[in-house]
């Protein structure tokens, strides 16, 4: 049936993407980029969308500075 193959297809790319965000969530692990699943998937799919990985990497260390920033004046703030 096509239908079955169209499925199969789809369980099968569905099983290839889970493992590509396997192997990159370990390399995240193992260079402490601190970055969960869904961050590392929208993270490729914004690369295999044209977006330049250097640029992308700047953009996540500005909003982890930010963040980071507003974090410690939240707590400066309420004590």
């Amino acid at each position: 049936m096509p239908g079955d193959e169209s499925k199969q297809d789809k369980q099968a790319s569905a099983a290839q993407a889970r493992q590509v965000i396997d192997v990159f969530q370990e390399i995240s692990t193992l260079l402490n980029a601190d970055l969960d699943r869904q961050t590392l998937s929208i993270c490729i799919s914004l690369i295999e969308n044209g977006v330049n990985p250097e640029a992308l990497a700047t953009v996540v260390r500005e909003l982890r500075k930010d963040a980071e920033e507003t974090k410690r004046d939240l707590q400066s703030g309420g004590q």
